[in-house]
C-alpha cells in the first residue's frame, strides 16, 4: 500500500497547485473598462473615445443631461453606490446560516481510529492515512448584538453613498451652468470687441480721408490706430477665453475629444429673474432637508453610532449552531480486524459558544478607537453645518450684488452709447477731439464687458444659490 499511498499523495499536492493557479489563468485587468453601474444609465449615451458632433445646438438641459450620462466622477460615485450596496449585502449575509463542504486527506505516523468507538466492544478501524468528505452548516444564534448593529451601519452608510452621488451630481449641474452663462457672456463680449474692432476701422479710414483733405491732423490717425491695436489684442484675449470655456465645459461633459467646432451653445443670457431675497434661516433648514452631503454626513455619523455598539458587543458571549454530516476512508486496516468496514458515515450537531475572558486590551481599544471616529463625524457634522450657513449667505449676496450690478451697467450700456454718438458727431462737424471719441469707445465697450458679466454672474449665483440648499428651484 505504500506506492499506492504516495501516489494519493502526488494526487493531492498536484490538486492543490491546480486549483491554487486557477485564480491567476485570467487576473483582472484593472483598465479594462466595467459595464456601466444601474444608477448610470440614460437616455443619452455619448461614446467619450469618439468625437461628439452636435448636429443640433446645445442647450443647458441637454448639456446636463450628457454631463450627468458621461462625467467620470459622476460614475465614480455612482460606483461607490454600487460598492456600498455590496457590502450591506455581505453583513445580511452574516445573519443567514453557512453551508459549505470539505474534505482532506491525512497521513498519520501512527495509525488512528476511523471514527470514533461506539461502545467498549467495537473494534474499530485504524489505518495512518484517511481521507474525510463532510458537509457543514453554521448559523449564528446570538452575537449581544455584534451582527445586528453591523447590518444597521451599513444599511446607513449604503445611505450614505447614495446621497454623496445625489451631491454630486448637483455640484455637477451647478458647474456645467456656471460654464455654460461664461460662455455666453464670453461669446457676447467677444462679439462686442469684433463690433468695436469693426467700428474703429471705419473710423480710421473717416479719418485717414480728412488727414488728406487737411481737416484732421495727423495725431488723431496715430491715436485711432493705437486703440484699433490695443482692441485687436484684446479681441484675441477674450476669444482665447471662450476657447478656454469651451474646453472646459467638453471636460465636464466628458467629451475626450479637443475638437470642439462644432460645440454651438443655444441660450438666452438675459432671461434671468431675480426674485426675492428669502430669509437665511428658512434657507439653511431647507438646506439640511435636501442637501446630499449633509444627508450623508448624518447617515454617517449614525452608522458610527452602530459600529461603536457593535465594538461594544465584543464583550460578551456569542452562540451559534453548528452541524455536519459526512464520511471518512481509510486507505487500509493496519489493525487486521476482519468484517469491518473501510468507510464510515458520521454526523454532529451542536451549539458552540465563545466567553471572551481575556483578549489584552484588544476589545477595549476597539471600542475607543471607534468612539474616537464617532467624535471626528460630529466634528465634522457640525463643521459641515457652519460651511452650509457661509455657503447659504455668501450666494444670497452675490446674487444680491449681481442683481444690483445688472440694473447699474444696463443704465451705463445705455448712456455709453448715447455718448459714443455724440462724441462722432460733434468730431464730424468738427467740434471735437478724436480723444473724445476714442474714450467714448472704449467706455461703452468697458460698460457692455461689465454688463454682460453682470448677466453670467447673476445667472451663476442663482446657480449657486439652488447647490447652496440642494433645492431644484
Amino acid at each position: 500500500m505504500t506506492g499506492y499511498r504516495i501516489f494519493a499523495i502526488l494526487i493531492t499536492v498536484a490538486l492543490g497547485f491546480a486549483i491554487s493557479g486557477c485564480a491567476l489563468i485570467h487576473p483582472t485587468d484593472p483598465y479594462r473598462e466595467m459595464d456601466r453601474p444601474k444608477r448610470m444609465n440614460s437616455s443619452v449615451s455619448v461614446n467619450a473615445a469618439q468625437p461628439v458632433v452636435f448636429h443640433d445646438s446645445l442647450t443647458l438641459s441637454k448639456a446636463i443631461e450628457i454631463a450627468l450620462a458621461n462625467n467620470p466622477g459622476i460614475a465614480a460615485a455612482a460606483w461607490e453606490v454600487e460598492r456600498a450596496a455590496a457590502q450591506q449585502d455581505m453583513t445580511v449575509g452574516e445573519l443567514l446560516p453557512r453551508l459549505n463542504g470539505t474534505g482532506g486527506y491525512l497521513h498519520s505516523l501512527d495509525p488512528q481510529r476511523l471514527i470514533a468507538a461506539r461502545n467498549s466492544q467495537d473494534p474499530g478501524v485504524f489505518s495512518s492515512d484517511i481521507a474525510s468528505a463532510d458537509i457543514v452548516l453554521q448559523m449564528p444564534l446570538f452575537s449581544s448584538g455584534r451582527l445586528i448593529n453591523n447590518v444597521g451601519a451599513s444599511t446607513l452608510l449604503e445611505q450614505a453613498a447614495k446621497h454623496r452621488f445625489a451631491r454630486n451630481k448637483e455640484e455637477l449641474i451647478y458647474n456645467v451652468t456656471s460654464i455654460f452663462y461664461s460662455i455666453l457672456a464670453q461669446r457676447r463680449l467677444v462679439e462686442s470687441v469684433e463690433y468695436s474692432q469693426q467700428t474703429l476701422q471705419e473710423h480710421l479710414k473717416r479719418v485717414i480721408m480728412l488727414v488728406e483733405s487737411q481737416k484732421a491732423a495727423q495725431v488723431d490717425r496715430l491715436r485711432t490706430e493705437v486703440r484699433l491695436a490695443d482692441v485687436t489684442q484684446r479681441l484675441v484675449q477674450e476669444t482665447n477665453s471662450l476657447d478656454i470655456f469651451q474646453r472646459l465645459l467638453a471636460n465636464l461633459l466628458g467629451i475626450v475629444e479637443r475638437d470642439i467646432t462644432n460645440l454651438t451653445i443655444q441660450g438666452e443670457l438675459e432671461d434671468v429673474v431675480a426674485g426675492p431675497v428669502p430669509e437665511t434661516d428658512s434657507i439653511v433648514n431647507v438646506a439640511q432637508l435636501n442637501r446630499g452631503d449633509y444627508l450623508a454626513e448624518k447617515a454617517t455619523l449614525e452608522a458610527q453610532a452602530k459600529t461603536v455598539d457593535a465594538a461594544r458587543a465584543a464583550h460578551w458571549p456569542t452562540f451559534s449552531l453548528q452541524t455536519s454530516y459526512g464520511y471518512r476512508w481509510a486507505i487500509d486496516d493496519e489493525a487486521g480486524v476482519s468484517g469491518v468496514s473501510l468507510s464510515e458515515d458520521i454526523g454532529r450537531i451542536g451549539i458552540v459558544f465563545d466567553i471572551p475572558f481575556f483578549e489584552g486590551g484588544r476589545v477595549r481599544a476597539k471600542v475607543r478607537a471607534e468612539q474616537a471616529r464617532m467624535a471626528e463625524d460630529q466634528a465634522r457634522l457640525r463643521q459641515l453645518e457652519q460651511q452650509m450657513q457661509l455657503e447659504i449667505e455668501t450666494a444670497l449676496l452675490n446674487r444680491q450684488a449681481a442683481s444690483h450690478r445688472l440694473d447699474a451697467t444696463g443704465k451705463a450700456v445705455d448712456q455709453a452709447t448715447e455718448s459714443l454718438r455724440i462724441e462722432r458727431e460733434k468730431y464730424e462737424l468738427g467740434r471735437g477731439a478724436i480723444v473724445d471719441i476714442l474714450d467714448a469707445q472704449s467706455a461703452l465697450l468697458d460698460a457692455q464687458t461689465n454688463h454682460f458679466r453682470a448677466l453670467a454672474d447673476l445667472h451663476i449665483a442663482q446657480a449657486q444659490l439652488r447647490l447652496a440648499t440642494g433645492s431644484d428651484q
